[in-house]
């Protein structure tokens, strides 16, 4: 029998070569969706709009490119996410509301290229609770954020920004349905704990502690925020009493 060409009989190590480069390639991230995390990290830090409209502009491009990364997805929705608190400020409720339907919609598609994900749900549990206004609002998206962030508990017993969520949902719900201020001091000191470099979550633990009527803790809480991130314009507006 003939031996085979050397063209041939190396083919199989050409094509694994070839599956590890494509791999790799798919596992770095693009240089579009780079600049949009260097975006998203300054425009949350500092709540600038502008900022945060170029961060969208960057995963919505990366998402297009790149229809099966669930990343820019879940980035996409996070930037957005902020975009709604700056129309809060901004005191555009329409506007805010219409941001996090968004942010909803590309959460959601994050989730489903990959349900284990525990800061994808964790992330739609947080927007849907942001949701709500009132009664009618709390009865649609109240039992979504509940399943949500129990999904995200479940897939990472350790994530910091599950315990986040669940303390936001402590802190804003009635006491009549599961409002609790100090579950949502634990909660929130359990996610500055895991995270210790989170500022953001330093900020809610002192806006807890307010709530809470707690003022020195509050001045601690915000004190060790502002260390780990003296421009957070979130902390400055809590320190100053604007939120």
């Amino acid at each position: 029998m003939a031996a085979l060409p050397r063209s041939v009989t190396a083919l199989p190590r050409l094509l694994v070569f070839a599956a590890l480069a494509c791999a790799a390639a798919n596992a770095a991230p693009s240089s579009t969706q780079t600049e949009g995390e260097r975006l998203l990290e300054q425009g949350r830090l500092l709540l600038d709009p502008g900022i945060l409209s170029a961060a969208r502009n960057s995963f919505t491009q990366c998402a297009a490119q790149e229809p099966g990364n669930a990343q820019c997805l879940l980035d996409l929705a996070r930037t957005e996410f902020y975009l709604a608190k700056v129309d809060d400020i901004a005191k555009n409720p329409d506007a805010a509301h219409k941001m996090l339907d968004s942010a909803i919609n590309d959460a959601q598609k994050a989730i489903s290229l990959d349900d284990r994900s525990a800061d994808a749900h964790a992330l739609l549990a947080d927007l849907y609770g942001a949701r709500i206004t009132g009664m009618l609002s709390g009865m649609k998206f109240g039992p979504k954020a509940n399943t949500e962030s129990q999904r995200a508990l479940q897939l990472d017993p350790n994530n910091a920004l599950v315990y986040a969520v669940l303390g936001r949902k402590y802190f804003y719900s009635p006491s009549a349905f599961g409002g609790d201020i100090d579950k949502a001091i634990d909660s929130f000191k359990h996610a500055a704990a895991l995270d210790p470099q989170s500022y953001e979550d330093l900020v809610w633990l002192a806006k807890a502690y307010r709530k809470k009527g707690d003022t020195a803790q509050e001045k601690e809480a915000l004190a060790q925020a502002l260390r780990l991130n003296p421009r957070s314009v979130f902390a400055q507006r809590v320190q100053s009493g604007q939120e």
